[in-house]
């Protein structure tokens, strides 16, 4: 909060966030605060920063340091509408640098400047698209029966179910299928939920729209990760011709987890 700062000071705050991924929130933005993602991992290959304002936020701008100088990212302007998600490569080993610029104002009424990051291996990931971040998901490919083993055992949701809807969004190149959930096998966090009253479990899947998914019948085994509370689409095998794999692997022992 800036309201624990000595009022007269013109220090810039430091700020290290070792996660891979997390949230920061400021209250009562005063002056200013360097925020330095380096994650606290041996190898040096997250090199790209995604970071998606709240839309709520307010009472400061955002901006990249590249080579000594500040480019901006989200302006105090733009506050108070749904804001789009920048990504950022990083140009050495260090990390990448954010720099969080108070904007003046006369009162202290509570603003709050807001929000989540994730940063990304080469492997995910060609250059600074958030697009791009869902592209190891959205493969518009079937995936072949070894990725089909590993979607179930590193995937952060792995649920059955049968396709409701598809709507698709052309400005900004995405499509949603909107599932009917019949077993939640694992969720990271609560995208696939129950109607009340104990109606069915249902919830929302994002793909790319060049990846021309449609309506179909039947049941599949939806599987894929989730970038910023929305669940992204990986794998997604028709359920029965899952289980013929699944079962053709546990009889070999090459099943590299139990489902």
């Amino acid at each position: 909060s800036g309201l624990s700062w000595e009022p007269r000071s013109r220090a810039v705050e430091q700020v290290h966030l070792r996660c891979t991924e997390g949230s920061l929130e400021w209250m009562y933005p005063a002056r200013a605060l360097r925020v330095l993602l380096e994650p606290n991992v041996a190898s040096g290959q997250h090199t790209t920063v995604c970071i998606k304002p709240a839309s709520d936020f307010q009472g400061a701008s955002i901006y990249v340091e590249r080579a000594g100088q500040l480019h901006l990212v989200v302006s105090e302007a733009e506050g108070a509408q749904p804001q789009p998600v920048s990504c950022f490569s990083s140009h050495g080993p260090q990390g990448v640098a954010l720099f969080l610029q108070a904007s003046p104002q006369r009162d202290i009424s509570r603003r709050t400047a807001s929000f989540q990051y994730k940063l990304l291996s080469n492997q995910s990931t060609a250059g600074p698209d958030f697009k791009k971040m869902a592209l190891a998901e959205a493969m518009c490919r079937p995936c072949d029966n070894m990725e089909l083993l590993m979607a179930i055992c590193s995937s952060d949701f792995v649920v059955k179910g049968s396709i409701r809807n598809v709507s698709h969004d052309s400005e900004n190149h995405m499509s949603q299928v909107d599932v009917s959930v019949q077993k939640v096998y694992r969720q990271k966090n609560r995208i696939f939920q129950q109607e009340e009253g104990g109606g069915e479990w249902r919830g929302p899947i994002r793909t790319l729209l060049q990846c021309k998914v449609k309506k179909g019948g039947g049941d599949f085994l939806f599987t894929g990760n989730e970038h910023f509370g929305e669940a992204w689409l990986g794998c997604a095998p028709r359920f029965k011709d899952f289980m013929l794999v699944y079962q053709a692997a546990r009889e070999r022992g090459a099943n590299p987890c139990e489902f």
